[in-house]
């Protein structure tokens, strides 16, 4: 499924939590063919009550001696799950450049909707990194 491509506004003093419940919430990186970048999630697994905000970072470091430009694109299983993950920061919101062997820890901050279905008690967010350095204008 696919999730928000922009940041989603949360008041988090109006946030209703719903500490009844429970979700797991599983991250996971891959790199499509050709990004020679290392690229995890530094938090593999994160239990979340519905409502309250949840913050993590995601590592990545370009390996090569050049700069590139990557773009991440999420995904979420179960599909049903995708209009209930709310992000209100994300690193996959814009294009990020780093230089030769160059790291960062880019930030992701969410919550989950609490009307998500009571039958989703996993959910995978799971991002690709694509290399965009030849398709952006310098």
């Amino acid at each position: 499924g696919k999730t928000n491509s922009q940041a989603i506004a949360y008041d988090v003093s109006k946030a209703k939590i719903d500490n009844n419940r429970e979700v797991l919430v599983e991250f996971v990186a891959t790199n499509n063919s050709g990004v020679p970048w290392a690229f995890y999630p530094k938090t593999q697994k994160l239990k979340v009550h519905p409502g309250e905000i949840a913050q993590l970072a995601f590592y990545a470091e370009n390996k090569t001696n050049n700069r590139m430009i990557v773009q991440a694109i999420p995904s979420v299983t179960p599909g049903i799950a995708a209009k209930y993950l709310k992000k209100t920061e994300c690193f996959c919101f814009t294009q990020q450049t780093l230089g030769g062997h160059e790291a960062m820890d880019m930030p992701l901050l969410f919550h989950l909707d609490t009307e998500l279905p009571a039958n989703v008690k996993t959910i995978t967010l799971a991002y690709t990194l694509f290399d965009v350095t030849n398709r952006v204008n310098h």
